[in-house]
């Protein structure tokens, strides 16, 4: 009874003569064939897809890492720059920069200093 099972065809209740079974029998690994080769096209262009994707984020990985130490450097700078004003600013409140300003920009002068003016003539 099993094998009369196993011998039918799928949509015939008639059992298969063994010259059709036979013929069965090799197109399966045929189709099993197709199907692992196919499956191994799929995995191999995967990899491709993987590598050309890994390459393309390793430069990006460099190009972030290089933008991370110019960013640095400009930090540093500016911390430098923030440090130069706040001197710079702690001078504008003396006594000395109001006097020089006032002699750059005004002309002005202490009571007791003279001044010497160069006529021009050699």
């Amino acid at each position: 009874m099993r094998d009369d099972r196993r011998r039918r065809g799928r949509h015939s209740g008639k059992p298969q003569s063994s010259a059709n079974m036979k013929a069965a029998m090799y197109r399966r690994p045929k189709q099993n064939r197709f199907a692992v080769f196919s499956i191994i096209v799929v995995v191999i262009m995967l990899m491709g897809v993987m590598a050309v994707d890994g390459a393309h984020l390793v430069r990006k990985r460099d190009a972030n890492a290089k933008r991370i130490e110019e960013l640095k450097a400009g930090i540093e700078a500016e911390n430098n720059r923030t440090e130069e004003l706040k001197e710079y600013e702690k001078y504008t409140k003396t006594k000395k920069f109001a006097e020089e300003t006032a002699k750059e920009k005004l002309g002005l002068v202490h009571e007791d200093e003279i001044i010497f003016k160069a006529d021009g003539t050699k």
